[in-house]
């Protein structure tokens, strides 16, 4: 079928192998091409979000019946599981804590971590799955010493920045199909084989905030607490409703637009002082305040299970789809990261991941605790 060859290291047709159907194209046709190339196949369904929660919305429902759908149509079999309590105790209770502290976490990756390559592999495991396969557009290696998680061939969809936290034997047991496809051909696949899915929208964003606004949603779980809005000068312009609605960089929801004997440039989110209540605000999309060459991380993880040589040259995002930036990583002695770039990074946000890369091999990753203000200090290189 398309020429398309699944080379996955140490595994062959004919070894049970569940597929992760999310009732999306891209796991569907992740399904097709595996059958097709004669793997012995079985499904499961993971339901992460219950609706009775306050604020949620996931299309789960919807999701199922188009896995089931696919399913049949493939003759693969296929069941439901329900992991709403595990996702909402490892992932979702530290997304709502990180973010009631003012930070900006990003909850696919420890989901991925926790969730989907852990407490999902371990269900495959015990139905007899010697692997698990995904609709992920990445791409594993295997090397004398070790598991290599490498980038998808399609750039614009390219997955490795929500993947980079899984270990060595998540990635052993781990089967991406899609790696050297891209979306366009994914599509004509489904489009091929009439997938009732062959035309459903890609989801984007947290996936139980899809059909609702974040500040809806979150003022379901965070009480606001208002402070004032205020100027690099410190004058105060306005007030926010809690620190936890707002990120670095945001431009839209500050409420302070037509002030008096100001000019119309619009403001953004430049600094939030947690201690103090108090978020700082400037006008201009690229004002020096939003823009660092340098910032903090902790909690490093690398794939390989060990710390590479510091300090590291390497490239790194500190957001998804953002092309790589050249940097330089050095070991701090209380366990940090000091990642310094090239050139200034805008809107670098606490509590993101910061993802690392040589070429198209993915390292590792670290949560970003602080940056700092590019003219307060020289970039060396």
């Amino acid at each position: 079928m398309n020429g398309k060859k699944i080379d996955i290291a140490n595994y062959n047709p004919g070894k049970p192998l569940v597929i992760a159907m999310s009732g999306g194209v891209d796991s569907s046709v992740a399904a097709v091409l595996l059958k097709d190339a004669g793997y012995e196949c079985s499904a499961l369904f993971m339901k992460s979000w219950d609706e009775k929660n306050p604020g949620g919305s996931c299309r789960w429902e919807d999701d199922v019946t188009d896995a089931l759908h696919i399913c049949e149509k493939l003759k693969i079999e296929i069941n439901t599981v329900d992991l709403t309590a595990e996702y909402e105790t490892q992932v979702f209770k530290d997304f709502i804590e990180s973010y009631s502290q003012g930070f900006t976490p990003n909850p696919d990756i420890i989901c991925n971590k926790k969730i989907k390559f852990e407490v999902f592999a371990e269900l495959a495991r015990k139905i007899g799955a010697k692997k698990i396969a995904t609709g992920h557009y990445a791409n594993v290696e295997t090397t004398s010493s070790s598991i290599l998680l490498k980038k998808g061939k399609d750039p614009e969809k390219d997955q490795s920045y929500f993947l980079s936290g899984l270990n060595q034997e998540q990635l052993q047991f781990s089967m991406f199909p899609l790696g050297e496809m891209r979306k366009k051909e994914v599509r004509d696949i489904a489009k091929k084989y009439n997938l009732v899915n062959s035309e459903k929208k890609s989801t984007s964003g947290i996936c139980f905030i899809e059909q609702k606004s974040f500040r809806d949603f979150i003022t379901n779980y965070i009480k606001d607490k208002p402070g004032d809005i205020q100027t690099l000068d410190n004058l105060i312009i306005g007030e926010h409703r809690g620190l936890h609605l707002y990120t670095i960089g945001q431009r839209k929801g500050l409420g302070i637009g037509g002030m008096k004997n100001a000019h119309s440039t619009p403001w953004f989110v430049v600094n939030k002082d947690l201690k103090q209540n108090i978020l700082y605000v400037a006008q201009g999309e690229d004002h020096p305040a939003l823009l660092s060459n340098r910032l903090m991380a902790s909690n490093a993880f690398w794939i390989e299970g060990k710390s590479p040589k510091f300090p590291l040259c390497c490239g790194a995002k500190i957001r998804y789809r953002q092309a790589d930036q050249a940097c330089k990583i050095e070991a701090q002695g209380d366990g940090k990261l000091c990642v310094t770039f090239k050139k200034p990074q805008r809107a670098i946000a606490p509590g993101q991941t910061i993802v690392f890369y040589k070429g198209d091999l993915c390292l590792g990753n670290a949560i970003i605790e602080s940056n700092c203000n590019f003219n307060n200090f020289n970039n060396k290189f």
